[in-house]
């Protein structure tokens, strides 16, 4: 990763700055570019969120958002993708969906770039978890594994093309294995 400038920033002023591209998040008072997404990454990434919202959205349970910011327990991050129950989705006045989400997402879903700090990466999860968040995924393309994190449980490494996937209770529609995951590697 990325870091960018190299001082402590108030979460409220990092909000202040512009967006980056890629995007900077903002953890534990530093500012920190995310990697631009490369091929395996965005493949996994555009077609695990199509897969979701097929399973969620129609029946108006979930719906995934890829590289959406949210804004919460002290931290600014833009997972991979944000999977949001229905009704915790934050709507204007006029119910439209908003643009700015201050809330933890229900599922978090990181892909683990080259250049990435694992343990980076695995922090911003575990936050997500702490503050509420039903499951963590950390998929890595280049080991082909995943690593699960239930809350209040022990993290699962998943390597076994004909392991399912686990999900979260609001997405109970979604049946994945490891080997379809990273069958979409392949053209």
């Amino acid at each position: 990763m990325v870091q960018v400038p190299e001082r402590t920033l108030t979460l409220e002023a990092f909000l202040r700055l512009p967006e980056t591209k890629p995007a900077s998040e903002y953890i534990n008072g530093q500012v920190v570019q995310k990697p631009i997404p490369q091929g395996k990454h965005s493949i996994i990434q555009g077609e695990l969120t199509t897969a979701i919202n097929a399973a969620v959205k129609r029946q108006k349970v979930a719906c995934a958002f890829p590289e959406l910011r949210c804004t919460f327990g002290g931290r600014s991050i833009v997972p991979d993708i944000a999977v949001f129950a229905w009704e915790r989705i934050p709507v204007d006045e006029n119910g439209d969906i908003t643009n700015v989400f201050p809330l933890y997402p229900d599922w978090t879903i990181e892909i683990l770039s080259p250049e990435q700090s694992l343990t980076k990466v695995a922090g911003n999860i575990l936050h997500c978890l702490k503050q509420g968040t039903q499951m963590g995924w950390l998929i890595d393309p280049e080991e082909k594994s995943l690593l699960i994190f239930p809350p209040g449980q022990q993290p699962e490494l998943l390597q076994d093309s004909e392991e399912k996937l686990p999900v979260p209770k609001l997405v109970v529609d979604l049946q994945l294995t490891v080997g379809e995951v990273f069958g979409w590697l392949k053209l």
